[in-house]
């Protein structure tokens, strides 16, 4: 097999080695990074406006309504789905033998993203909104999204047209399977829901929202999961075939999912029904993957002490795995009648977009920054530091909305009690989370001035 390296690896590299280009990989994890510590600015704004209210209340482009869709769309699209686009243009061609299809195509790609992304934070904040949840995009940057979409697509599955490989790891069917799900689940979110009204509009806007974490975020943060535990850890993956189980099982389960947010809603019986249902079926490819992975690392988990991308991959796992068991339990009829439209929701969801899936592409991040630019990272020790900060904090901010959210909807059902008592009541949890989110965004800070000092420093030491 070809040694595989970047262009910044090619001095002294062996005859006939694959030498990749990586500047679209390159543009993506660059302004993915700095959009991942621009958000997290905003979001920590946004949880001091829940411990002081007035803050900055008068001035509206900086209030609450307008900065949470910029928060919600910035990490999933500015940060973590731009990050994970810019890993998968590293990994895929690897993955086939041979160099991305087209390195132009992939930088118009970025470049249209990033104008995206900044369209996105002009017209957020400006108010222009189209009012559904995850769907707050004006028409004209959702068209944009598509366009851009389709050019990612195209790059990544005519790389894999072209592979030298004839057998495909599971990294490259999670990375299609992505490709062709977004496409499905963001018009349906963002253009079906067009031509709905009332109860239907509010189903359709509900299986976008959870199939963007389904169908979206995990399997391409799946897929790097699968790419760097073997490769960080130096060892083979425990069974392809169990990692096809959790593809397919997880292909047939998730698209069913969604009406688990409207259960006790104005929708059929027989429809949440089956929302559950399917929802409990989850666990089946969670635990064909949780299982696969762990069992990746037997007798490798010492390593775990000195590899940060090691660390923030097994965590993200332990995440994945409570995410994915929560959902089914709150989607059953009683749990939800207490949980529902709770602060656990935004524990619940927060472990999952930053407990799981940004731990994968920041561990991929870590891995492969100092391939690309053919550097030692800037500092390990800042490295360990931001894995301890966003972890001590995630968990802190995960378990208390947990349980503050649980409180919260126990008063909501305690009939004599008014309902600004239950606001009242929850500043404590507020607070913690307002500290906690404090800890997630120094290590955010930390990880970013890493990677920059890696990637624009002047520091030559070589990765290898």
């Amino acid at each position: 097999m070809q040694d595989q390296i970047s262009r910044a690896e090619a001095i002294g590299a062996a005859p006939g080695a694959i030498i990749h280009e990586d500047t679209a990989a390159k543009w993506f994890l660059v302004s993915s990074v700095a959009y991942f510590f621009i958000v997290g600015i905003i979001a920590l704004l946004i949880a001091a406006k829940f411990v002081w209210p007035d803050l900055m209340g008068t001035i509206s482009w900086l209030s609450y309504g307008r900065l949470r869709p910029l928060h919600v769309n910035g990490m999933l699209f500015g940060w973590l789905l731009a990050a994970d686009m810019g890993l998968a243009f590293y990994v895929i061609p690897r993955l086939c033998g041979v160099k991305l299809w087209s390195e132009k195509l992939g930088m118009a790609t970025a470049a249209l993203w990033n104008i995206i992304v900044l369209g996105a934070v002009v017209c957020l904040l400006a108010g222009f909104n189209q009012g559904w949840e995850y769907g707050e995009l004006p028409f004209f940057l959702d068209v944009l999204v598509v366009v851009a979409w389709i050019l990612f697509g195209l790059n990544v599955f005519m790389t894999v047209a072209q592979r030298k490989y004839q057998a495909m790891y599971v990294t490259i069917w999670y990375t299609m399977g992505c490709i062709l799900w977004t496409a499905f689940v963001y018009l349906t979110g963002n253009f079906a829901t067009l031509f709905t009204t009332g109860t239907n509009q509010a189903n359709l806007n509900w299986m976008y929202v959870h199939n963007a974490v389904g169908l979206i975020f995990t399997p391409i943060g799946l897929a790097l999961a699968y790419y760097f535990i073997p490769r960080a850890a130096n060892t083979p993956l425990h069974s392809h075939k169990l990692s096809m189980v959790g593809f397919w099982s997880l292909a047939f389960v998730y698209v069913w999912t969604g009406a688990h947010h409207m259960i006790h809603g104005p929708i059929s019986q027989w429809l949440q029904t089956i929302a559950i249902a399917f929802s409990v079926m989850l666990l089946i490819p969670v635990w064909a993957v949780v299982y696969n992975l762990f069992a990746t690392m037997k007798g490798q988990w010492h390593q775990l002490r000195e590899s940060v991308p090691l660390k923030f991959l097994m965590s993200g796992v332990v995440f994945y795995l409570l995410t994915c068991f929560q959902g089914p339990m709150h989607s059953l009829r009683t749990v939800s009648a207490i949980v529902s439209k709770t602060d656990w929701i935004p524990g619940h969801a927060h472990m999952a977009v930053l407990g799981a899936f940004s731990f994968f592409a920041i561990a991929g991040t870590y891995f492969v920054v100092p391939k690309l630019w053919n550097k030692a990272l800037h500092s390990q020790s800042l490295a360990n530091w931001s894995y301890w900060m966003l972890m001590i904090g995630g968990i802190g901010f995960y378990v208390t909305l947990w349980l503050g959210g649980f409180w919260q909807g126990w008063q909501w059902n305690t009939w004599t009690i008014p309902f600004i008592d239950t606001v009242v009541a929850l500043k404590p949890i507020w607070i913690v989370r307002f500290v906690s989110g404090v800890m997630m965004f120094t290590g955010i800070v930390m990880f970013a001035y890493n990677v920059m000092a890696t990637a624009l420093g002047t520091h030559e030491e070589s990765a290898a």
